[in-house]
């Protein structure tokens, strides 16, 4: 089954021992010790790379929230049409752009719907893919440029669990959506901006009385309604 085009890959992170590094010692110093402390964040690397190396190579779930002072995040009811999504739960990613898009967001001021999505593939020899993603949001918000400073939340996985795996053709599709039925406290909390999100002019916008269809064509890998 062939991927339409207006799926992102992830840009390109090839770390260098000098920043793998630095990352881990951050990790130690600011995010490992626990108590949800702010992180100072004063290297060269874009954040965005620190957080997706916490998720990839140091197993933690993130969180992109606009409230900056989250203490604790206690189970919701959520509305999803994937029994996954439609628990009572505390919901987090194992994707670190993925939590960013959400941080970015000024739905307050800004009422919107989302259509997006972040998912690998595997194929029947195990191989996986690298993280794809689409991002969308209702066309009123878009024209506004609805973006706002929002705050990641690093979260231990200890009582999260991971969505099931799809079939997708010949493949099988990955999610990184995790949940938690218990109360979460966050381990740290990193500060993001706009300008910190690299897919930020690539940001699509659906009609929202035709949400509908936006779900089905990512469900099926069918085309943007729009093009």
């Amino acid at each position: 089954m062939k991927i339409p085009d207006y799926w992102l890959n992830r840009p390109p992170s090839k770390l260098d021992d000098q920043t793998r590094e630095a990352f881990h010692a951050l990790w130690e110093a600011q995010v490992a010790p626990g108590g949800n402390r702010e992180v100072e964040y004063t290297l060269t690397a874009p954040r965005w790379q620190f957080l997706c190396y916490l998720t990839d190579h140091l197993g933690v779930a993130v969180h992109g929230s606009a409230a900056t002072d989250i203490a604790v995040f206690e189970p919701r009811q959520s509305k999803d049409e994937n029994p996954f999504g439609n628990q009572k739960a505390v919901y987090a990613a194992a994707d670190g752009l993925w939590a960013m898009f959400y941080a970015i967001l000024d739905r307050k001021r800004f009422p919107m719907s989302l259509n997006n999505a972040c998912v690998r593939l595997s194929d029947r020899s195990g191989q996986m893919s690298d993280p794809m993603y689409v991002f969308s949001i209702s066309k009123a918000a878009l024209v506004q440029q609805p973006w706002a400073r929002g705050m990641v939340y690093i979260l231990p996985m200890d009582t999260f669990v991971r969505q099931p795996a799809l079939p997708f053709g010949e493949m099988e599709v990955h999610v990184p959506q995790l949940a938690s039925l218990e109360p979460v406290t966050p381990l740290a909390r990193l500060a993001v901006w706009p300008e910190d999100f690299p897919f930020l002019h690539t940001i699509r916008g659906h009609d929202d009385a035709r949400w509908q269809e936006y779900v089905t064509a990512l469900n099926t890998a069918g085309p943007w309604p729009d093009d």
